[in-house]
């Protein structure tokens, strides 16, 4: 016997960081909202996120920290839901947080407080937790969704459910399927955010795993400095995970080793300590075992004064720009993010809903709109589910 459908004015699918926040918003304006997850508890990636302490929002926050087919598509809710607006939700609910480095804003105790912060604010809505959406089918001006053993109808359909990184954590597909259902096009996913991996041939390097040193890494048009990290498979760390996100197949990766030298610092140490060796000198401003691979790859070998400097030149020009040739990345299991999704050219900027469906919206991570590391990726879920909130 089919159930009788529950009616209600929106239904939420996703309890992560935007599906929550579009019922907070959507609820407090009276709307009759349910939220569905298959999974039995509410924002699993929040509570995971920063360590446990969850970087929630970033000070920085600017529509070209974004990755997007459309660069301007993120402007709109940017602006009007702001880290400031979260942030006086934050103190509002007596979070205690402090900023650790580069605008990251987190929490001194634990992400769970950020979890509860939402659920509470969001008390108004109904929730279905521990079940998985068996069916979404749209007729007569309504969606109908049929979940678990429940069937529930409603107007408005916003797909919050993310996109497939960290799948022990639940995360999925799920979106895209749903997209393509309701004629959304997608920008091919990708996992972001993510450790690189680099070939046999570079052995050398994996060899060095556990060693970490502040870079500039460059990917494509964008650079970032920050700290670098030698894995087993390849290349991790702030610095990378950034790099990594822009960083497409076949091409290479650029990393500075040595970002506050002069062009012509090996020169200059020929001249004053011309018995000094490169592993030497090296191993002044990098790692020692690190300083001892660069010497052993750029094999100028013997002291500086007896090297010529057009040959101490080029080995300077090489440690500013180390090229590297990744073989892949770690994939969804450790990407932190997705990149690509829902295309954003379907979805008005303003309320986040389909052009071409009236009442479907698509939100957070399940949207081509991807943030730098640092809280950026927060920001825009609180920020797309505000406006999508504001609409149903």
């Amino acid at each position: 016997m089919t159930p009788r459908p529950t009616r209600f004015d929106a239904i939420i699918l996703g309890a992560g960081a935007a599906g929550l926040m579009a019922a907070r918003v959507a609820s407090q304006r009276g709307r009759r909202v349910l939220v569905i997850d298959h999974n039995a508890e509410p924002g699993r990636k929040i509570l995971i996120s920063g360590g446990g302490r969850c970087n929630f929002t970033n000070l920085g926050t600017a529509p070209d920290r974004f990755l997007s087919a459309n660069p301007h598509f993120a402007k709109s809710a940017l602006s009007r839901y702001t880290p400031a607006d979260f942030l006086a939700l934050v103190n509002g609910h007596g979070i205690a947080w402090h900023e650790k480095t580069l605008g990251q804003l987190f929490c001194d105790g634990s992400a769970k407080q950020i979890v509860a912060m939402l659920m509470a604010e969001a008390a108004a809505a109904s929730f279905a937790f521990g079940a998985p959406v068996r069916a979404v089918e749209h007729a007569d001006g309504a969606f109908r969704v049929a979940h678990g053993a429940h069937v529930s109808v409603a107007p408005a359909l916003v797909i919050a459910t993310g996109g497939p990184s960290i799948p022990k954590l639940g995360a999925s597909d799920f979106a895209y399927g749903l997209a393509r259902q309701f004629g959304l096009k997608l920008v091919e996913p990708r996992p972001a955010l993510v450790p690189l991996t680099l070939p046999p041939a570079e052995a050398l390097f994996q060899a060095l795993s556990g060693v970490a040193t502040p870079v500039v890494a460059r990917a494509g048009k964008a650079a970032f400095r920050e700290a670098a990290l030698f894995t087993h498979r390849g290349l991790s760390g702030p610095a990378i995970l950034q790099a990594s996100s822009y960083w497409r197949h076949r091409e290479p990766l650029w990393v500075d080793f040595v970002p506050d030298c002069p062009h012509d610092w090996l020169t200059q140490a020929k001249r004053a300590r011309p018995r000094a060796t490169l592993k030497t000198v090296l191993a002044e401003q990098l790692p020692s075992r690190l300083a001892e691979a660069l010497a052993d790859r750029l094999a100028l070998a013997g002291e500086l004064g007896s090297l010529p400097d057009r040959a101490l030149s080029q080995a300077g020009e090489r440690l500013a720009a180390w090229a590297f040739m990744p073989s892949g990345t770690e994939g969804y299991a450790k990407a932190e993010v997705t990149a690509g999704g829902i295309a954003t050219a379907g979805l008005s900027s303003q309320t986040m809903a389909a052009r071409h469906l009236p009442g479907l919206h698509a939100i957070g991570e399940a949207v081509d709109v991807t943030g730098w590391l640092g809280g950026y990726n927060f920001q825009w879920a609180w920020a797309s589910g505000w406006a999508a909130g504001m609409a149903v």
